[in-house]
Order: structure tokens, then C-alpha cells, then sequence
């Protein structure tokens, strides 16, 4: 891995089991991502770009090849360790929010860290995380009384509290209007320029897209050289 690399991925496949045998999802992907770049992930539904972004959030076990993230080797953790790495290293922003309905706002920002057992600056980071995007006046109201741009702010501000370098980001306006939608991918790309982390996004529309540093297509669970 060179010096300015964060992420290197070799020969990656995957495959699942189903009941006419293996499905081959991803075919011998190679992937070299710096420290700071925003890629944007594209191509046509049952391409393989969520099964790549989950790939690299090491919530999908690779059938072969490698994953290196900050020099770590995601295969070759135990699951215990692969859950430590990614309390620290990696954010995930999903389309669906996934906030735990019966906390608030600022409960669903703090469980990360702590689980993480960060100490108790976690409750001034976690007021600073919902400030940061627009919610400090929202910190005790639940998920069910949010809006969905609010609610995918709220899963934003949970996945950067710990400042991870990796930002993994899987459609994160497609469930939301143009106007919330804009307004959240300018809230990521502030937060990536702030922080300095590094962004990978799946997304089907090319002029999110067009606003990353590399767009890499993937057709058939392969990179599409074009």
C-alpha cells in the first residue's frame, strides 16, 4: 500500500449461496482509494455496488481476494476485532436511516461511542455532532418525530462522531426529496472537506456523482473500463 493510499482492494469476490447454486456478485474487483478522496460508486441496479460498499464496511465476508484499510487486512480479523475496527475507522450513512426508534436524536449519535467506550466527552461531541448538522434544537425528539431529512442528519452526525477516515455512504438521499437531498449531500461534502475523510458513495444519480473526484461504474459486479 503506498504512502497516500487508505484503501486497497485486490482481486475482491464475492459470492452467495442460493438455491440454484452460487451467485457470483462481485468478479476480481481492483480498487485503489486515497486519503481524502471522494469516489462515487455507479452503475445499474444488481451491478454489485452495495455489495462492494458492504464489502469494504466488512459486513459482507469476501469469497476472495483482499480488503486493506489503513493497513489492516479486514479478512484477516476475528469478528470481534473487524467490530472494533469499524467503531473507529468507518461510518456508514444507509438510505434507510437505521436509527433505533426508541432513542433520541442525541441517544442514537452516542451509542457509538459508547460502545466504543470513548469516555464522557462523548456527550459534548455527540451535542457538537447534531449542531454540526443543523439538529441541535432536535436533540431529545425521537425518530418517528423527525423528518426523514432529519432523520438521515441524525444517522450523518452518528456516523462521523468518532471522526473515522473511511465515510462509506450507500445512497444516502434516496430516500428523500431533491430539496432534503441536496441539502444532505452538501452536509456530507462539508463534513468530508472539515474532517478530511475519505468517501465512498453508491448512488444512481450522476450529478452526485459528477461531485466526487472518481466515478467507478461497475456492470455484471465488475469496475466497467468503459
Amino acid at each position: 500500500m503506498s504512502a497516500d493510499s487508505l484503501l486497497e482492494v485486490q482481486n475482491l469476490h464475492v459470492s452467495l449461496p442460493s438455491l440454484a447454486g452460487d451467485v457470483h456478485i462481485l468478479k476480481g474487483i481492483d480498487l485503489s482509494v486515497k486519503k481524502g478522496e471522494a469516489i462515487g460508486l455507479t452503475g445499474p441496479s444488481g451491478s454489485g455496488k452495495s455489495t462492494l460498499l458492504m464489502t469494504l464496511a466488512g459486513l459482507e465476508l469476501p469469497s476472495a481476494g483482499s480488503v486493506v484499510m489503513n493497513g489492516h487486512c479486514l479478512s484477516d480479523m476475528d469478528e470481534d476485532s473487524l467490530a472494533r475496527f469499524r467503531q473507529t475507522n468507518i461510518g456508514i450513512v444507509f438510505q434507510s436511516f437505521h436509527l433505533i426508534p426508541t432513542l433520541t436524536a442525541f441517544e442514537n449519535v452516542t451509542l457509538p461511542l459508547e460502545l466504543a467506550g470513548m469516555g464522557k466527552d462523548y456527550l459534548e461531541k455527540a451535542e457538537a455532532a447534531l449542531a454540526n448538522v443543523g439538529l441541535a434544537h432536535r436533540l431529545d425528539h425521537y425518530p418517528g418525530q423527525l423528518s426523514g431529512g432529519e432523520q438521515q442528519r441524525v444517522a450523518l452526525a452518528r456516523a462521523v462522531i468518532a471522526q473515522p477516515p473511511v465515510l462509506l455512504a450507500d445512497e444516502p438521499t434516496g430516500n428523500l426529496d431533491q430539496s432534503n437531498g441536496s441539502q444532505i449531500m452538501d452536509l456530507i461534502f462539508g463534513l468530508k472537506d472539515s474532517l478530511g475523510v475519505t468517501l465512498i458513495m453508491v448512488t444512481h444519480d450522476m450529478g452526485l456523482a459528477q461531485r466526487c473526484d472518481r466515478i467507478i461504474p461497475l456492470s455484471d459486479g465488475m469496475i466497467d473500463a468503459g
